[in-house]
């Protein structure tokens, strides 16, 4: 039986792996490149549901098929929840996971409240009506980076209960509670109704 196809608004592999497999008991989850579209998609809005809509406006005016996309960022409390929308390019438009990164670790160095969240927001678009699934995941920032794993942000984010960070965890433990898990849960149960 040929699983239902649902285009994921966006270019990032990694995102893309983790969402086929929370959804690949359900759904065909394909990417922008798959589709064919090279566009790079702006994130100007100022919270993650604005760049969630944005990204899934744009890929259903592109296709005209069931599409979602999604917006995470990561909150921390002492720094009035920076990085936030600005995550994937906190230290600036063409940085990588590392300077966001060290940069966070910079600003934090000598606090003790390392609070923080990871949040996710996504935007399915179905039949040009438009709707948001949200999910957050609490723990706290590392003193330094720890494991391999994971993407972003992962290596120094311990999720609160754990001992591990999301980097130090198998891809399958981290998909049981991650913001983007948690969110695509929601969207699951959606779906299925």
């Amino acid at each position: 039986m040929n699983k239902p196809k649902l285009i994921f608004a966006t270019h990032n592999a990694n995102k893309l792996a983790e969402a086929a497999r929370i959804l690949s008991n359900y759904y065909e989850v394909v990417g922008l490149a798959e589709m064919g579209f090279t566009a790079d998609i702006p994130e100007t809005a100022t919270t993650l549901h604005g760049n969630a809509a944005i990204k899934a406006q744009m890929v259903w005016e592109e296709f005209g098929l069931p599409c979602f996309s999604d917006d995470s960022g990561l909150m921390v409390d002492a720094l009035g929840v920076e990085p936030g929308v600005y995550s994937a390019r906190y230290a600036g438009p063409q940085a990588n996971a590392q300077a966001n990164m060290n940069l966070l670790l910079e600003k934090l160095e000598g606090v003790e409240e390392r609070t923080a969240k990871f949040v996710t927001v996504i935007a399915f678009i179905r039949a040009g009506v438009l709707y948001p699934f949200s999910g957050e995941v609490e723990g706290v920032i590392t003193q330094v980076p720890r494991g391999d794993g994971g993407f972003g942000y992962d290596p120094i984010f311990q999720p609160s209960g754990h001992l591990n960070t999301f980097a130090e965890m198998d891809p399958s433990q981290k998909n049981t509670m991650s913001h983007r898990a948690r969110a695509l849960q929601k969207f699951i149960a959606f779906l299925e109704t």
